[in-house]
C-alpha cells in the first residue's frame, strides 16, 4: 500500500486492521511516529511539545522514516540519528525493528547556545523525552506521574489528602498540561497560569482544564472558594507567571504547595513579563539577544517567587523543567535550595522499581483499552495504586489521537500485564496488538543531573553508565522467537486411496486449506504481530539497503 506523502495536520495515526507496512510490528512503530503529530502542538514545525521537542529532524527525514517502516521486514533494523534515519541494516526477527539515539552531545558543546546550534546545522534535535521516541500520547502521558507526585506531598505533608489546600503552578502545553487536572484528580484547587490562550483552550477542550480566565481577581476568588468548599478544581489564568507571581506574594496569599512546568528555553520557550506570546514570536527573529536578556530577567523573577512562598512555608519544588539552573545563569544565586520532584517524591518509588508506562491501541479502537482496563481491576486488589488510578482514568481522561492510558506497576507486573495482554490479543479478545512503551520517568531511563539522578546516595549524580546498559540490555535480550506454524500432515493416495479414485486432487485440496487453516491461527510474533508464520517473507542479506540507500 502506498502511503501518501502528508504534512502538518494531515499527518493521521493509522487505525483499523488494514497494514500499510508487511507486519503488524512494523505498522504499529509507523503509527507512534503519526500519533505524535497528531497529539502535537506545532505539527507544521513536527515539534511536539515543550516549542521545540521535535518527532524528526525535517520534513524529508519523516518522509524517509515511513518509507522505511513501510517497506522494512521483520529481520531488519531501522537505525535513527536524532530524528534522521540513517539506514536498514541485516538484524534477526527478535531484534529490535528501530534503535535509535536522540539529543545527545558531548560535554564541551552542551551549553544551550551550542545546542540551538547544533540543531540550527541540522546535526541533531532537541528529542524532549517521548517526541523523538515517538512515545507521546497527549498530555495523559505525563499526567499519572504528576499525579502521583501530588498525591506523595498529600501523604507527607496533608495526611494523605490535598483537599481544602491550594496548589499553584505555571505552564499549559503539551506535557505540563497535565497539571491542572492532576492537581483536580488529587483533590486539590489548582491554579495554573499560562501565558499562551491557544493552549489552556486546547486543555479545555480535552478535559484538562474546568475553565479559564483572564481576570487575578476572579481567578484568586474561584481558587480560594474553592479550596473553603474543600472541592478540587482546575482554573487556568491567562497571564505571565513573571508578573503574577510576585502579585499573589504581594496581597499575603500563600499556597500549600507551588511548582512549575513552564519551558525556561530564554530564546524558544519563556515568553517574558514585558512581552505577549505574539511580540516574543517577532523578537526572537528580529532580535533573539535582546528576547533571551528579558527572558532571563523574567526568570529570575519567576524564580525569586518561588524561593519567597518556600519561605513563607509552602512546599515547593521544581518539576523536571530546568528552571532553577535558568536562573542561576540569571543571577539567582540561590536557585536550588528549591529541590527536585525525583529527589523529593518519585526516587522511593524508583527505590521499590515502581515506574510508569504506557499501552496504545493502535487499532485505533477505544474498547481495546477499556478491556485492559477490566483485566487490570480482575487482577490487581483493589487497593493496589493502580487500581485506583484505572477507575479515575476512566472517568476523567478523554483519549487524544490513539486511544491509550500510562499506568504505574512494580518490577514483574508490568510483564505480568504485558503477557495477559498478549493472550487476549491471540484470543480475539481484544481486536489488534497493543503497543507498550517504557515511559522516561523511570529508575534505569535517564542520567539527569538536576531530574532522575539528583543528589544520589551514592554520590553517582555525575555517572552516565546506566541508562546506556539499560538499552544495551534491552537489545541484547531481544523478544521470543517466534513459533513455527504446524505443519500439516499431507494426505497420501495409500492411505487406503488407490491411485485414480480422486486422491491426489483431494490432497491439493487438503493442503490448500491445511495452509488456509495456519494462516487464520497467526501465531503470535514479538511486538504482537499476527503474521502466519510460514507467510513471513524470507530475505537475502544482499538485498537489504544500507547507509544512504533509504
Amino acid at each position: 500500500m502506498t502511503i501518501p506523502v502528508r504534512r502538518g495536520r494531515e499527518v493521521r495515526a493509522g487505525r483499523g486492521a488494514a497494514l500499510r507496512c508487511r507486519g503488524w510490528r512494523q505498522e504499529a512503530i509507523l503509527r507512534l511516529l503519526e500519533n505524535n503529530l497528531e497529539n502535537a502542538e506545532d505539527p507544521d514545525n513536527l515539534v511536539i511539545y515543550m516549542s521545540i521537542a521535535r518527532a524528526a529532524r525535517n520534513w524529508e527525514s519523516f518522509d524517509r522514516i515511513v518509507a522505511a517502516l513501510a517497506t522494512m521486514r521483520e529481520d531488519q533494523t531501522l537505525v535513527m540519528q536524532s530524528g534522521k534515519p540513517i539506514g536498514l541494516f541485516p538484524g534477526q526477527a527478535t531484534t529490535p525493528l528501530v534503535i535509535m539515539a536522540n539529543g545527545n552531545i558531548v560535554g564541551e558543546w552542551t551549553a544551550e547556545e551550542s545546542r540551538r546550534r547544533l540543531d540550527d546545522m541540522g546535526l541533531t534535535i532537541m528529542p524532549g523525552m517521548t517526541a523523538a521516541a515517538w512515545q507521546y500520547i497527549g498530555s495523559q502521558g505525563i499526567l499519572q506521574g504528576t499525579y502521583e507526585t501530588f498525591m506523595a506531598i498529600a501523604r507527607r505533608h496533608f495526611g494523605g489528602s490535598l483537599a481544602g489546600r491550594l496548589l499553584l503552578t505555571s505552564g499549559c502545553g503539551g506535557m505540563s498540561g497535565a497539571q491542572p487536572l492532576a492537581g483536580k484528580l488529587a483533590g486539590a484547587a489548582t491554579l495554573v497560569v499560562e501565558v499562551d490562550e491557544a493552549r489552556i483552550d486546547r486543555r479545555i477542550a480535552t478535559g484538562y482544564c474546568d475553565r479559564k480566565t483572564a481576570d487575578l481577581d476572579e481567578a484568586l476568588r474561584l481558587w480560594t472558594e474553592a479550596r473553603d468548599r474543600r472541592e478540587p478544581l482546575a482554573l487556568a489564568l491567562v497571564a505571565n507567571s513573571a508578573a503574577i507571581l510576585p502579585e499573589i506574594e504581594r496581597r499575603g496569599i500563600t499556597p500549600d504547595i507551588v511548582t512549575d512546568q513552564t519551558f525556561p528555553d530564554p530564546l524558544k520557550g519563556y515568553v517574558p513579563a514585558e512581552l505577549s506570546v505574539e511580540e516574543a514570536r517577532a523578537l526572537r527573529k528580529s532580535d533573539p539577544e535582546e528576547l533571551i536578556a528579558l527572558a532571563r530577567r523574567s526568570i529570575a523573577i519567576h524564580m525569586r517567587s518561588l524561593l519567597a512562598f518556600m519561605g513563607r512555608g509552602a512546599v515547593v519544588f521544581e518539576y523536571g523543567n530546568g528552571l532553577r539552573a535558568e536562573a542561576r545563569t540569571a543571577g539567582v544565586a540561590d536557585a536550588f535550595r528549591m529541590r527536585s520532584f525525583v529527589d523529593l517524591y518519585i526516587r522511593p518509588l524508583f527505590c521499590q522499581g515502581v515506574g510508569p508506562f504506557r499501552w496504545i491501541a493502535v487499532s485505533g479502537d477505544p474498547q481495546d483499552i477499556y478491556t485492559i482496563d477490566d483485566m487490570i481491576l480482575e487482577t490487581f486488589s483493589h487497593n493496589h495504586p493502580i487500581a485506583s488510578w484505572i477507575v479515575k482514568a476512566r472517568e476523567h481522561v478523554q483519549f487524544t489521537g490513539l486511544p491509550a492510558r500510562i499506568g504505574w506497576l512494580g518490577y514483574g507486573e508490568r510483564s505480568k500485564l504485558a503477557l495477559l495482554v498478549n493472550d487476549a490479543v491471540a484470543s480475539g479478545r481484544i481486536s489488534a496488538p497493543i503497543a507498550f512503551t517504557r515511559d522516561h520517568l523511570d529508575s534505569g531511563s535517564a542520567a539527569l543531573p538536576y531530574r532522575e539522578t539528583e543528589n544520589m546516595k551514592d554520590g553517582s549524580d555525575a555517572i552516565a553508565d546506566w541508562p546506556i546498559l539499560n538499552a544495551l540490555l534491552n537489545c541484547s535480550g531481544g523478544g521470543p522467537r517466534p513459533r513455527r506454524a504446524r505443519r500439516q500432515r499431507r494426505p497420501h493416495h495409500r492411505r487406503g486411496r488407490k491411485p485414480g479414485d480422486g486422491g491426489a486432487p483431494q490432497a491439493r485440496a487438503r493442503r490448500r486449506s491445511g495452509h488456509r487453516r495456519a494462516a487464520t491461527r497467526r501465531r503470535r510474533l514479538p511486538g504482537g504481530d499476527r503474521t502466519c508464520a510460514a507467510c513471513r517473507p524470507l530475505g537475502d542479506a544482499a538485498q537489504i539497503p544500507l547507509t544512504g540507500r533509504l
